[in-house]
């Protein structure tokens, strides 16, 4: 989609999770195309994208919490809100695994009182729902289609299959024009857990300290760059509009690319141009092994394809981080 795209001019647009990695950079993009933005956020995180960009300025805030339903149907409201973006999670499987209340809080019921509220605001003419490819648990058959079961196990993948199911039901049940992504390990500037493989690692290297791996470093996954994921976000979004057909719709975003932690570690390494040997713990729990989606549906139906390869999103990525480490 380019700016010049008359879709989103002027439309009123809501985002939850707006400081967050993907929040903020679907920000950026629904500004460049002319929407009228607003954002829900619940803390304030002066190193987001959304605050250093000072695309904050640029939109408006509703200070509040995804769990509180009332503040959710006064904005969508109060704004006259057109197209939901629901972003707002609990996204570190760690923190879940410790504090599996409060990601259910968060995750599960975050998204239904976002849905309820857009059930109760008839201006509302489309919702994407960030789901995961972690919605999926673990399974034996390989790439996960979207007719894959939702099979969560441990408690930040159960928090992504409810609240995929429940935005599901919102669609089938209330014909609520709900579509719902799901994407695999997002990486890209803007991404603040240092814990994670990829701010990690450049972190390290920046600093000529070896990266710490909490796995075994065999771990699958399928890395997403940030930009192409809020593009993808905007792509259902406007497809949702003119294609009601499409609510309660499930759409995979990918690159189709299987890649271990360690391999993807290396990969960032001989990018930087750095030989430092990465520090593998094997410390890691409660992780799915192997994960990696097939996008033949998104290509499909709504004509998408990534717009970054995975080199290309590795150099803008580095290059984010240099200039965030040594401004």
């Amino acid at each position: 989609m380019g700016v010049t795209d008359r879709f989103w001019q002027d439309r009123p647009v809501f985002v939850t999770g707006a400081t967050g990695l993907v929040g903020g950079w679907l920000v950026k993009r629904l500004l460049a195309a002319g929407a009228d933005v607003v954002c829900l956020v619940r803390d304030w995180v002066p190193q987001s994208e959304l605050v250093r960009s000072r695309d904050i300025e640029r939109v408006k805030v509703v200070r509040g919490d995804a769990r509180d339903r009332d503040c959710l149907e006064r904005s969508l409201g109060e704004y006259e809100i057109d197209t939901v973006f629901h972003l707002a999670a609990q996204t570190i499987v760690g923190i879940a695994n410790r504090n599996p209340v409060s990601t259910f809080e968060s995750n599960i019921q975050g998204t239904w009182n976002l849905l309820e509220a857009c059930r109760r605001s008839p201006a509302v003419k489309s919702i994407v729902v960030a789901s995961s490819d972690k919605a999926y648990g673990d399974q034996a058959v390989l790439p996960y289609s979207e007719h894959t079961p939702l099979q969560g196990r441990h408690p930040y993948d159960v928090s992504k299959s409810c609240a995929d199911l429940i935005a599901h039901t919102y669609a089938v049940s209330y014909r609520l024009p709900a579509a719902i992504t799901r994407c695999g390990n997002f990486y890209g500037g803007g991404d603040l857990n240092w814990n994670r493989i990829v701010p990690g690692t450049i972190r390290s290297a920046l600093r000529g300290e070896r990266p710490i791996i909490r796995s075994d470093g065999n771990y699958v996954r399928d890395y997403f760059y940030v930009e192409d994921g809020a593009a993808a976000y905007m792509t259902l979004a406007e497809a949702l509009a003119k294609r009601p057909d499409l609510g309660g719709e499930a759409f995979n975003f990918s690159n189709e690319l299987q890649i271990s932690v360690l391999d993807f570690a290396q990969r960032i390494l001989n990018q930087m141009g750095s030989t430092l040997e990465p520090d593998v713990r094997n410390e890691a729990n409660n992780e799915i092994r192997r994960q990696y989606l097939s996008a033949g549906k998104a290509r499909k139906v709504l004509g998408w394809q990534p717009l970054y390869t995975l080199g290309d999103g590795l150099a803008k990525t580095i290059a984010w981080y240099r200039e965030f480490l040594t401004a």
